[in-house]
């Protein structure tokens, strides 16, 4: 599995991926023409493409208290 520039785990890509697929089984309108009708699927494909917006916020240490 190639992971996108953007995505810095294989956890990291399959959470972005599993919140994806959550969203296309509730009614979202894919980004990707896919052959396949499943969402994980889909949800993959959009990753890997890069069509799913992605922000990675880092907590500064002493600030989770």
């Amino acid at each position: 599995m190639d992971l996108p520039t953007s995505i810095d785990s294989k956890f990291r890509y399959i959470l972005i991926a599993a919140k994806r697929a959550r969203q296309l089984q509730a009614g979202a309108r894919p980004m990707v023409q896919s052959p396949s009708r499943k969402a994980t699927k889909i949800a993959q494909q959009e990753v890997s493409g890069g069509l799913i917006p992605i922000e990675i916020i880092e907590l500064k240490p002493g600030n989770g208290d």
